[in-house]
């Protein structure tokens, strides 16, 4: 026995260390935070490699089959967890690799189940940080794997499988790889596909392990939900050869009723049918779709509770997967909507997974048909859903049911069809009529206050749906219109509970509702700046902070509001100093704002963006000509650098060139030089000011050329 493990206090206590700092660091910010402080500061990552790799061998001993001090063997195997993910150059050498692949295997028929469990995460961490040195050892480690879900305790069970879900993972990434034409990545070994035989049986064999209640509690995770989800993924990495492993099971098992406990059977083979359903080509599973799915619909009225959750899934899952002619057809529809009808009536976890289904029914259909086959079920699917949504359920599963429920009508009116318009309109002055209901609502728990901010949230989601919906036709803004006020009054209402989640929501109707309106939603900004500031200044909630960046676009795009900016200036002259901070930080935040548009490729949105440049030029240029030099330089010289930086990146976009943003922004380079004497540092070196001049002069536009001319001469005045 080594010498570290003769110290089992000393050791354990090192790897709970070890471990700690890795777990406290990523409570502290979040994991992905982690990830990238280990991977920036490489000095504490050294520090920690070589702290790790300094005990490796011993904790490696430790970890053997002879030790017989299972404390000291748990240690030991926990260490070497914390170190797997700084051993490349263990696992490059063959007979170090061989030592640790053997001695981890050894740690999953170990005596102690928590020494079983913590090598298969050695395993698992393995299959993902060093993939392409396995295949030697996959036989070894699917007959460990296949013990262990077979027969072991559920917690080993599932770090078993979660080792195939991580194999998995990586040949669906080498898949992405491959088919993006990067070849520099690890070789695909291929060893789902090898192995896909007993794996399948394998991963079957758990979904019949179902504990009761499943089906009711969100987090549930055992090792039917292993399964499944592998099973899942399984389908996604090998494609249609999966289906022939799997139909079987379902066929067997889907109708068995022999016995109370056949429930697990019926549930498991529909689990395993809604589970291949991402993978295979849809074309290949079409046929067996069309003839399983009346006997599904069916099944929703299952005197099981689990067997109905399950099937509503599965139904969710074909019509996101396998929507098409051969399935949502005229003569399929009457039955798929009158058994989804009278099930979203059932247990609210259940009614969930219908709203689900109806979302992805919705979901199939295309918007630009004048009429789907869908048309006529609209209104009495809307009509559903909204009473589903307003069900007095309490707690996080109603929660989830409104939630579902409001996605659902909101993937309706996405899809709705000319001839569902009208119904569409109907549901503004409803929506409205429940938003305000929520805004009277006694909320003094906060239990009560949390399902009030939720509806209201919610709401706003589906008022932002159906204000898009029916602005993209001129013909339907008219209808629009009419509730414009009543909608801005709300959305208002909404902002002032301050409550981060629904702000952002409205915010975005907000958003929404200026295509609409366009200009005329000027008559709203005297009572909505104050709240678009209000975001753009919350920090803290970055989220919101983010939608509000995008919101001011809108405005920006449908009232011209940051010209106006720059009249105001000319117009008030020093007394808009008060306004100054406000109207700069809104100009940054639109600089931002552009540059993220600027690779969307969409002819709106360059567009907009060119709208949105000359706007922030021209309002730059009238505040520095509006206010006198002295208060021009007090508080335009700090930020001229930035407005240079946007500048350069607007001239660097040859392909998206407007002539109106050209002459604003050389027009600017003159009043910048023109009314901040301490900018000429900044213009020295700029050799892309020098060609976006040169270029003026040379466009023929004699405008233009008077221009750059008079630009030129200023800032060549600042060098003198």
């Amino acid at each position: 026995m080594g010498a570290a493990a003769q110290q089992p206090e000393i050791r354990q206590l090192a790897g709970v260390v070890l471990k700690n700092s890795v777990q406290s660091t990523a409570e502290a910010k979040n994991a992905e935070l982690a990830q990238k402080w280990l991977a920036t500061d490489e000095g504490m990552r050294a520090q920690i490699r070589q702290l790790l790799l300094a005990t490796l061998p011993a904790e490696v001993q430790g970890m053997r089959k002879d030790e017989l001090d299972s404390g000291v063997r748990l240690a030991a195997t926990v260490a070497l967890l914390n170190a797997l993910e700084f051993a490349q150059t263990n696992f490059d050498n063959p007979d170090e690799r061989n030592y640790l692949m053997q001695v981890i295997c050894e740690g999953t028929i170990a005596p102690d189940a928590r020494v079983r469990e913590t090598a298969f995460e050695c395993l698992v961490k393995i299959a993902a940080n060093y993939y392409e040195k396995l295949p030697a050892y996959m036989q070894d480690i699917f007959t460990l794997t296949h013990r262990a879900a077979k027969e072991d305790e559920e917690d080993v069970g599932k770090q078993a499988i979660e080792f195939w879900c991580t194999i998995c993972e990586e040949e669906l990434d080498l898949q992405e790889e491959s088919e993006e034409g990067d070849s520099a990545g690890a070789a695909n070994h291929h060893v789902v596909k090898q192995a896909l035989q007993p794996l399948v049986a394998m991963l079957l064999e758990q979904l019949v392990k179902q504990e009761e209640g499943q089906d009711r509690d969100d987090g549930a995770w055992n090792l039917a939900m292993a399964g499944g989800t592998c099973l899942t993924l399984v389908a996604s990495v090998v494609g249609q050869d999966v289906i022939a492993l799997v139909m079987p099971f379902v066929q067997v098992n889907i109708g068995k009723a022999d016995s109370p406990e056949d429930w697990r059977l019926r549930e498991a083979a529909t689990f395993a049918f809604g589970s291949i359903l991402d993978g295979p080509p849809p074309d290949k599973l079409a046929g067996l779709v069309a003839m399983g799915l009346p006997f599904l619909l069916n099944a929703l009225k299952d005197p099981n509770t689990a067997v109905r959750h399950t099937t509503a899934w599965t139904i969710g899952r074909i019509f996101e997967f396998v929507h098409g002619p051969a399935v949502v057809n005229t003569q399929a529809l009457p039955a798929v909507v009158g058994a989804l009808l009278a099930a979203i009536r059932d247990e609210p976890h259940i009614a969930e997974k219908v709203c689900f289904a109806l979302c992805q029914l919705a979901a199939g259909f295309k918007v630009s048909a004048p009429t789907s086959l869908l048309s006529p079920y609209f209104k009495d699917i809307v009509q559903a859903l909204l009473e589903a949504a307003q069900r007095p359920v309490e707690g996080p599963e109603g929660t989830r049911l409104a939630s579902q429920a409001f996605e659902a009508i909101n993937e309706a009116v996405r899809s709705a069809a000319a001839d569902t318009v009208p119904l569409v309109v109907q549901l503004i002055p409803l929506t409205l009529q429940k938003l305000n209901a929520t805004l009277a609502m006694a909320a003094a728990a906060p239990d009560a206050r949390e399902r009030q901010s939720e509806m209201q949230g919610l709401l706003c989601g589906v008022l932002q749906v159906i204000v898009q919906r029916l602005s993209e036709a001129d013909s339907n803004k008219a209808a629009v219109l009419q509730y414009a006020d009543a909608t801005m009054e709300a959305l208002l209402a909404v902002f002032a509970c301050r409550n981060a989640t629904v702000h952002e929501e409205a915010m975005l109707a907000a958003g929404a509702l200026t295509y609409t309106c366009g200009p005329q939603f000027v008559k709203y900004m005297e009572r909505f700046f104050p709240v678009l500031q209000m975001g753009l200044t919350n920090h803290q909630e970055w989220q919101v902070c983010q939608v509000s960046v995008g919101v001011l676009g809108d405005v920006c795009r449908a009232i011209e509001i940051l010209s106006a900016f720059g009249d105001i200036a000319i117009a008030i002259g020093d007394a808009f100093e008060a306004y100054l901070p406000h109207v700069l930080q809104m100009l940054q935040s639109a600089q931002a704002l552009s540059v993220a548009q600027q690779s969307t490729g969409d002819e709106d949105a360059y567009e907009y963006n060119s709208l949105l440049r000359h706007g922030i030029f021209e309002a730059y240029s009238g505040i520095l000509n509006g206010m006198s030099k002295d208060k021009s330089t007090q508080h335009m010289t700090q930020v001229a650098p930035s407005i240079l930086e946007f500048e350069e990146f607007v001239a660097s976009d040859k392909e998206n060139q407007d002539d109106a943003v050209m002459r604003s922004a050389i027009a600017l380079l003159g009043d910048l030089a023109a009314n901040l004497p301490a900018t000429g540092p900044l213009f020295q070196g700029k050799a892309w000011v020098t060609d976006l001049l040169g270029q003026a002069r040379a466009s023929g536009d004699s405008a233009l050329i008077e221009q750059a001319s008079w630009a030129s001469s200023t800032i060549m005045a600042l060098g003198r």
